[in-house]
């Protein structure tokens, strides 16, 4: 079942990549936006990035477990 663990492991860190990459990007439209309406804008359309990065996070470590859980 090692095979699962670290496949679970790469998941989980693509997914930690998406989050760092989610954080990067509000911080810079953060101070780039002149108004509170171009940030809110920014930030809807870093949304469904950043719960898709959480999602891939999140099922990765359920796999690592399962595969922990497995051996």
């Amino acid at each position: 079942m090692d095979f699962l663990i670290w496949g679970g492991a790469i998941v989980s860190f693509i997914g930690l990549v998406g989050l760092i990459w989610c954080i990067i990007k509000a911080r810079q439209a953060k101070n780039a936006a002149n108004s509170d309406e171009e940030l809110n804008a920014a930030i809807r359309k870093l949304i469904p990035w950043n719960m898709g990065a959480l999602f891939l996070s999140t099922i990765g470590l359920m796999i690592v477990i399962v595969g922990i859980f497995l051996q």
